[in-house]
């Protein structure tokens, strides 16, 4: 029996209904709707025109749904292969010129997407969606996320925006950065963080 194939559409903008498919379950989560919905209505207008980096991408469905909301261009980070040619098949139903994908490992490639941004002086939106740390071999995701986030350079951010497990307690400083507000959503929540 054939698998069926997920997919999700975007919800908003110039891209509307254009239909994105999604990795199987057991690579990447998707974020739910309830959550993709609220983290939309809170940065709406500041999202035109801006630069968005979407870590831990998967299907890549935050960052198309940015770019159809009038984003100017957005960063992709994944590692996992069929997440990738998922990402690249969705990215081609929308504007490719736009886009710019980063494979391997976020950790790695975050320094290179740091650099890119400094040399341009541009500030862009950090949508960090990782691994929840209750799979197999993620069990210190959270941690290197917190060190990743520390070493962010404040100039290059805008706004840092953690899709987490509720459960996880994020410090309320990070860095030069500071929980600015943080949302739940049964299993999952959004916190932001900004500089001073």
């Amino acid at each position: 029996m054939k698998s069926k194939t997920i997919t999700k559409k975007i919800v908003s903008g110039k891209f509307k209904n254009k239909i994105l498919k999604l990795p199987s379950k057991s690579t990447t989560r998707t974020s739910k709707a309830i959550v993709l919905e609220s983290f939309f209505n809170t940065i709406q207008f500041e999202i035109i025109d801006a630069i968005f980096v979407e870590l831990f991408s998967g299907s890549g469905s935050i960052g198309l749904e940015a770019l159809s909301r009038g984003a100017k261009r957005i960063i992709f980070m994944e590692r996992d292969h069929e997440a990738l040619k998922i990402l690249r098949e969705n990215i081609a139903q929308t504007d490719p010129s736009l886009c710019e994908v980063y494979s391997g490992d976020t950790f790695v490639n975050i320094k290179s997407v740091v650099k890119s941004l400094q040399r341009s002086g541009e500030e862009a939106y950090f949508y960090i969606d990782p691994p929840f740390s209750i799979r197999e071999g993620m069990e210190d995701i959270y941690d290197k996320m917190i060190d990743m986030i520390a070493s962010l350079p404040k100039e290059c951010v805008k706004l840092i925006i953690i899709e987490h497990m509720s459960t996880l307690v994020i410090p309320n400083e990070i860095g030069v950065f500071s929980v600015k507000k943080s949302k739940k959503f049964g299993n999952t929540a959004l916190t932001y963080l900004e500089s001073e």
